[in-house]
């Protein structure tokens, strides 16, 4: 009698030949892209504003302010920046960023990294020119980025733990440290090239941060999933085990197309933990509702033949609907 193999062993062979072939054809695609963004030149300006002050005196004053005249506004005269020049807090707070940063060699390189895909992916943009400050730990307005230039407030990287923070409620705290540094430009590159959502839905708002950070895939390649988050490494292991969770919840709450501005605060704006109004709160991290987006952007593109530019042109909607998302369980 002719015996016909099951169905698992006879197809199990080709499954995992077409797995493997796709994942090797993957791999490539990424090799090959790394290869035409580590041959982009990239000449990128750093200006380290913030050790030139901390080494100045009053007579240095004229030169820095003719060096870095959007530094100093007018309005303030010349004896308010001779008094941070002596300022005990402000010797502390250039001494501490020092002794994080150094010679700012590992930060520049990352950067560079940054600018070099920015410029594979969006070619019209120009890398700005970058001045590093101490900001009086304005953690808010860490990373400032206009056409041209790009400051970067580097006493709000000084460590979630460091006592200039010790104010700051512990959540927002965790942020500042150097790991999430060239995240947050990235943010701030991204932020330039998504148009927020004039539908008022929370998949729309969901789906604007999932493009954000479908981005950071691009322009940060080396970066953990966390990084891109601003989460920690047990955040994120959070957010992954409770995927289907989370997106069982927004389903059978039909949280998908409300308009309720409330969701923002709930699941996506930062915040200590996301809002289900259920036990498990002060377990889970806040802006899942971002995370939930990202994952839906990423099943889109693997699903889909188009590039980064032509995705961002897309209805929340068109890219929820031919995402066949499923989350991982």
């Amino acid at each position: 009698m002719l015996k016909i193999k099951s169905l698992p062993d006879y197809f199990g062979l080709p499954v995992l030949w077409l797995s493997f072939l796709l994942l090797v054809v993957g791999c490539k695609n990424e090799d090959k892209t790394a290869e035409e963004v580590a041959k982009i030149p990239i000449e990128l300006s750093i200006s380290r504003f913030d050790r030139e002050f901390a080494n100045a005196n009053p007579q240095d004053l004229p030169e820095l302010k003719s060096k870095y005249p959007y530094l100093f506004p007018a309005q303030f005269p010349d004896s308010i920046w001779e008094a941070k020049l002596t300022d005990t807090i402000q010797i502390e707070l250039s001494e501490e960023v020092h002794n994080a940063f150094g010679d700012f060699k590992t930060e520049e390189e990352d950067l560079e990294s940054l600018f070099r895909h920015v410029k594979y992916y969006f070619p019209e943009v120009k890398p700005p020119a970058v001045v590093t400050v101490t900001s009086d730990v304005r953690y808010d307005q860490r990373v400032i980025l206009t056409d041209t230039l790009l400051l970067l407030g580097l006493d709000n990287y000084l460590g979630p733990d460091h006592h200039f923070y010790r104010g700051i409620q512990k959540y927002l705290a965790a942020g500042l440290d150097k790991r999430y540094l060239t995240s947050d430009v990235a943010s701030a590159i991204a932020k330039k090239v998504v148009n927020y959502p004039k539908n008022r839905s929370f998949l729309s708002r969901m789906i604007y941060y999932g493009k954000e950070l479908y981005i950071k895939d691009k322009l940060l390649p080396n970066a953990s999933n966390g990084q891109k988050m601003g989460y920690s490494e047990e955040e994120i292991t959070w957010a992954q085990d409770n995927e289907e969770q989370i997106w069982r919840y927004f389903v059978e709450r039909e949280l998908l197309y409300s308009t309720d501005a409330k969701l923002d605060r709930r699941f996506l704006d930062p915040a200590p933990f996301s809002k289900f109004q259920l036990e498990l709160d002060s377990e889970s991290p806040g802006k899942l509702g971002r995370y939930m987006g990202w994952q839906i952007v990423r099943a889109f593109m693997d699903k889909n033949e188009v590039n980064l530019q032509q995705m961002l042109a897309l209805s929340a909607d068109e890219i929820f609907k031919k995402s066949n998302y499923k989350p991982r369980k």
